[in-house]
């Protein structure tokens, strides 16, 4: 996988409070227990970087192999 899924990957686990390696690149987000308030905070800070992503797009598919493609 890229390096900027291992990063989101990493930075999603430390959200979930878990260890990266928990979390497989297509295992759904919110079963792994992803909740709104949390995405909203990955939103802000991809907006914060210049990333323009919206919550529908994300929850669309919850996936960190997803969100990689969209983010960038």
């Amino acid at each position: 996988m890229s390096e900027a899924a291992e990063r989101l990957r990493a930075e999603i686990a430390e959200l979930l409070y878990l260890e990266p390696e928990e979390l497989g690149f297509d295992d759904d987000l919110v079963e792994a227990g992803l909740d709104s308030i949390r995405v909203m905070t990955l939103i802000e800070r991809r907006r914060r970087e210049g990333v323009e992503v919206g919550f529908p797009e994300l929850v669309e598919r919850p996936t960190i192999a997803a969100w990689a493609e969209l983010l960038g």
